[in-house]
C-alpha cells in the first residue's frame, strides 16, 4: 500500500505540490519527564519516609511535591521496571521474575511484547525526547552480548540514547557498561576517583545538553535507575567517614527510632503498629562486639551509598534549574521493591560466594572489616537492616507481605503545584502501584494512551493515574476515594491480593532460608493469611480465622486475577532455573576463538571452564615489553587471568575473591613468535582441584596445584572473557587493570576438554526437588 500523501504529483514541478507528512507534536507546555528509579531502597530508608540517612535532595522533591505512603511494587526488580515502563502487570508482559531467570511460559518469558508499549515509546511518538540512564534488566541474560539481538534493549523500545547497564547489579567502582548498542569501558580509573553512580549524572547532563544545543523546546523523557542502592554497596571513600558510628545503636533501638519518626511526620497512619521482629532476625544486643562492629560498617557502606546518589540526583536537578527547566518537570522518585536480604544473616562481603556455598565466616568478616564497601567487596548487609530498612513491615525484597512490596514515592512538579494539580508537602494514603505510573504521567502530559504503535495494536493498561491525588481540593487529594481497588500480587511463589482495603497473603518459600516451611511442599498446603490494611497497615493482626468468608472471597479473587494476568503455572525455583536456562540455539561446540581487544564476553556465554578441564592457548608476537592480558574473565571478585608479567607467564585463579592460586613461570619471555598455553586438568571424581601446567611453544614452564577451583559463578556484576586486557579490578596481583597486551595476539583459543564434574547450584537444585 502505498504512503499517503497531502499534496499533488503531476508529471512535473509546475503542476505538482509538495507535502511532508506531519511530525509528532507535544501538547502545548507538556512538562519533561524525569522518573527516578532507585535499587533496593526500602520504605523507611529515605529521610522524608522516617530515615536518619540524609537525603536532602529527595526530601526537598517530597516537601515540594507528593509523598505516596501506600504505594506498591511487585518484590523484584525487572517486574517493577517492566510495570512502570508499561502500566500492566508484570506477568502480562512476560515478566514474571526478573529477566535472568526466565522460564518457558508466557508470564515469564523475559521478553516484554511490542503490545505493551513503553512509556518511552509512547512519548516518543507523541514528540519527545527520551533517554535512558543506568540500570536496564529488562532484555533476558542471553540477548546481554555484542552477538545477540538488539531488540529487548533500550533504543529499541523507544529511548533515543541509553548509557548504563545490564542485569541487576554491577562494580561501582569498574562497572561493565554500555553505550546505546554496545560494551564501553569506564571513561575513568579508580585511582582517578571514578564512581559509577557520578558517571549516570554526567552521562545524564550530557544528553540534555547535547538536546537543549539543537532544539531548545522539545519535553525530554529521561529514565534515570541508579545502581544504588543494590548491592554491592560500595560509596566514595568519602562518603563512608559521616557515617562512623551512626549505626552502633543496631537494628532494633534504629528500627524503633524510625517508627517513631514515621508517625509523627504522618507517613504512617495513626493506629498502625509496628511489626514484631521475626525470630530468625538475632535480637542486636545478642551480637557479640565484634560481630556488632561488622553488621554496623556494613549499613553504613549502604547509607553512604545512598547518600552519595541522592547527591548526584541533586546534580541533575541543579542542571535542570539552572537551565530553567526544573519548573516545568514531572519528576518521580520509586524504588524497585522493599530492601534486600540478599546479605544473609550475617552480610556478604561477596554474593558469588552464596552461589557458590561458601559464604564468609564471622572471623573472615571481622578480619576484612576495612575491606567493607571498597573495590574488593561485593557487599551486602545482615538482613537485621533488611528488616530495618522496611520499617513497619514484614518480610522483604523478594516477598509479598508489605516488607517486599511497599515502596517510597515522591511526584514533585513545581508548575503543577503553582496551578495547583500539586499539593506541596502533601502525604496521600490511598493504593497505588507502579503500574499506576505510566497512566499517571500521561495524564500530567496531556499524551492520550495510544490505541497503536508503529502499527502494532495496544493492549489495555492495567494501571489506573494517581493523579487525582496529587492536589487538593473536594474530590480529590487526601479525601478522594481510591481508584485502585484490586491488585494481584505474585513472586516466586508467594501470592497475595488486595481489594478495598483487605489484603489476602501467603508466604511459600524458595528454599530452606529462614524457616522450617518445606519449600517443595504442594501450594495448596500454603496457609493464608488476612489483614484489614486500611487499618492495620503493617499486618500484625491476622483475621483469617475469624473472618474465613473474606478470605474465601480474596482467595477466589487472586485465583481470577491469576488466570487473567498470566501468572500459572506457579514456580518457586529459581535455582532450577539457574541450572535450566532457555535453550540455546547456538550448536554445541569445545573450542572458542576471541579476539584481541574484543568486547567483553558474558560469562553465560563464553566457554564454560568451570570446575572442568579445559586447555588456554593463545599464539603471540611479544615485543620487548612483552607484559599484560592475554585472556581473563572476572575480576578481584573472582575469576582467572593468563597474563604475563614482569616477562613471566602466568596464570591466577581468583576463588571468589577469598583466596588467589597462581601458576608461574620460571622463564622470561623472548621477544617474536609463541604459543603459550595454559592446561588445566582436574581431578579425578568429585575432588574440587586440579593442576594447571604452563607451556611456552610446546615446553613445560610452570606447574601448579589448583586446590579448589570456582564451581558455580565466577562474578556477579557482569564482567565477562576479555582477550588482550582484563576489565577490572585485577583479577591478579602486582597489576592494575586494564593491563592491556602490548604485543599481537594472532589467535586466542579456550578449549574444554572434560565434562563438568560438579556443580553445587545444580545438587543444591536436585536436593530441594526431593524434599
Amino acid at each position: 500500500m502505498a504512503p499517503y500523501f497531502g499534496g499533488r504529483i503531476g508529471t512535473d514541478w509546475r503542476d505538482s505540490a509538495p507535502w511532508w507528512p506531519p511530525e509528532p507534536t507535544p501538547p502545548d507546555g507538556a512538562p519533561n519527564v524525569l522518573l527516578i528509579v532507585l535499587d533496593d531502597v526500602g520504605y523507611a530508608q529515605l529521610g522524608c519516609y522516617g530515615s536518619d540517612i540524609a537525603t536532602p535532595v529527595l526530601d526537598g522533591l517530597a516537601a515540594g511535591g507528593v509523598r505516596l505512603a501506600n504505594f506498591h511494587t511487585t518484590a523484584l526488580c525487572s517486574p517493577t521496571r517492566v510495570c512502570l515502563l508499561t502500566g500492566r502487570n508484570h506477568h502480562r508482559s512476560g515478566m514474571g521474575r526478573v529477566a535472568d531467570l526466565a522460564i518457558g511460559f508466557p508470564g515469564y518469558w523475559g521478553t516484554p511484547p511490542r503490545e505493551n508499549g513503553y512509556l518511552s515509546e509512547i512519548l516518543r511518538a507523541a514528540g519527545y525526547a527520551c533517554y535512558a540512564i543506568g540500570k536496564w534488566h529488562l532484555s533476558p541474560e542471553d540477548e546481554t552480548n555484542m552477538a545477540a539481538s538488539r531488540a529487548t534493549w533500550p533504543l529499541a523500545r523507544g529511548f533515543d540514547r541509553w548509557y548504563g547497564f545490564h542485569g541487576g547489579e554491577t562494580h561501582q567502582f569498574v562497572p561493565a557498561l554500555f553505550h546505546d548498542n554496545h560494551a564501553v569501558r569506564p571513561p575513568r580509573s579508580i585511582s582517578d576517583g571514578y564512581h559509577l553512580t557520578e558517571d549516570l549524572a554526567d552521562r545524564a547532563i550530557e544528553f540534555l545538553g547535547d538536546l537543549r544545543a539543537v532544539d531548545a523546546d522539545r519535553p525530554f523523557f529521561l529514565y534515570f535507575a541508579t545502581g544504588a542502592c543494590h548491592s554491592p554497596h560500595q560509596p566514595p571513600p568519602r562518603w563512608l567517614a559521616p557515617y562512623r558510628g551512626q549505626f552502633d545503636v543496631g537494628w532494633d533501638a534504629w528500627r524503633s527510632a524510625v517508627f517513631e519518626r514515621q508517625l509523627a511526620a504522618g507517613v504512617l497512619p495513626a493506629g498502625t503498629a509496628l511489626s514484631a521482629r521475626p525470630a530468625w532476625v538475632p535480637a542486636w544486643d545478642s551480637l557479640s562486639e565484634r560481630d556488632q562492629a561488622v553488621a554496623a560498617r556494613f549499613m553504613e557502606c549502604f547509607a553512604g551509598f545512598l547518600s552519595h546518589a541522592d547527591e548526584q540526583v541533586g546534580r541533575v536537578l541543579d542542571f535542570l534549574r539552572d537551565r530553567g527547566e526544573l519548573d516545568n518537570t514531572v519528576v518521580c522518585v520509586v524504588s524497585d521493591n522493599g530492601a534486600s536480604a540478599e546479605g544473609g544473616a550475617e552480610g556478604s562481603i561477596n554474593d558469588m560466594r552464596l552461589q557458590n556455598l561458601d559464604p564468609a565466616g564471622r572471623d573472615e568478616l571481622a578480619a576484612r572489616i576495612d575491606d567493607i564497601g571498597g573495590p574488593l567487596t561485593h557487599n551486602n548487609y545482615p538482613w537485621g537492616w533488611t528488616m530495618a530498612g522496611n520499617t513497619p513491615f514484614r518480610r522483604w525484597k523478594r516477598e509479598v507481605h508489605q516488607g517486599g512490596v511497599a515502596d517510597p514515592c515522591i511526584i514533585s512538579w513545581p508548575a503543577g503545584a503553582d496551578r495547583g494539580v500539586v499539593e506541596p508537602g502533601a502525604i496521600r494514603h490511598q493504593f497505588a502501584h507502579a503500574i499506576d505510573v505510566l497512566p499517571t504521567v500521561l495524564e500530567l502530559t496531556g499524551v492520550p494512551a495510544p490505541a497503536a504503535l508503529d502499527g502494532v495494536a495496544q493492549t489495555s493498561l492495567d494501571g489506573v493515574s494517581f493523579g487525582y491525588l496529587l492536589g487538593a481540593g473536594e474530590v480529590g487529594g487526601q479525601r478522594a476515594a481510591e481508584r485502585h481497588e484490586t491488585q494481584y500480587f505474585e513472586m516466586l511463589g508467594s501470592r497475595a491480593i488486595y481489594h478495598r482495603g483487605w489484603k489476602a497473603v501467603t508466604f511459600h518459600p524458595v528454599g530452606p532460608l529462614y524457616d522450617d516451611q518445606n519449600p517443595n511442599a504442594p501450594f495448596d498446603e500454603d496457609v493464608w493469611e488476612l489483614y484489614h490494611v486500611a487499618v492495620d497497615l503493617s499486618e500484625t493482626r491476622d483475621l483469617a480465622a475469624e473472618q474465613p468468608d473474606k478470605l474465601a472471597e480474596l482467595e477466589a479473587l487472586w485465583w481470577q486475577e491469576a488466570r487473567r494476568n498470566q501468572v500459572l503455572p506457579l514456580d518457586n525455583r529459581p535455582l532450577w532455573a539457574l541450572v535450566h536456562p532457555k535453550p540455546d540455539r547456538r550448536r554445541p561446540r569445545s573450542e572458542y576463538r576471541y579476539t584481541q581487544g574484543g568486547a567483553p564476553v558474558p560469562e553465560s556465554v563464553a566457554a564454560g571452564v568451570r570446575n572442568r578441564s579445559h586447555l588456554l592457548a593463545v599464539d603471540v608476537v611479544a615485543g620487548t615489553e612483552p607484559d599484560g592480558v592475554l585472556l581473563a574473565l572476572g575480576s578481584a571478585l573472582g575469576g582467572w587471568s593468563l597474563h604475563i608479567l614482569d616477562g613471566r607467564l602466568h596464570y591466577v585463579h581468583n576463588l571468589y575473591g577469598k583466596e588467589r592460586h597462581v601458576v608461574a613461570s620460571s622463564a622470561v619471555l623472548s621477544p617474536g613468535e609463541h604459543r603459550l598455553e595454559y592446561q588445566f586438568t582436574k581431578d579425578p571424581g568429585v575432588a574440587p582441584g586440579g593442576t594447571g601446567v604452563l607451556r611456552c611453544d610446546g615446553l613445560e614452564v610452570g606447574r601448579g596445584v589448583i586446590p579448589r577451583f570456582t564451581p558455580s559463578g565466577f562474578t556477579g556484576t557482569g564482567v565477562g572473557l576479555t582477550c588482550g586486557y582484563e576489565w577490572g579490578p585485577a583479577v591478579g596481583e602486582g597489576y592494575i587493570a586494564p593491563f592491556t597486551y602490548g604485543g599481537v595476539i594472532r589467535r586466542a583459543v579456550v578449549r574444554v576438554t572434560g565434562p563438568v564434574v560438579r556443580d553445587p547450584l545444580a545438587e543444591l537444585e536436585a536436593i530441594l526437588a526431593e524434599q
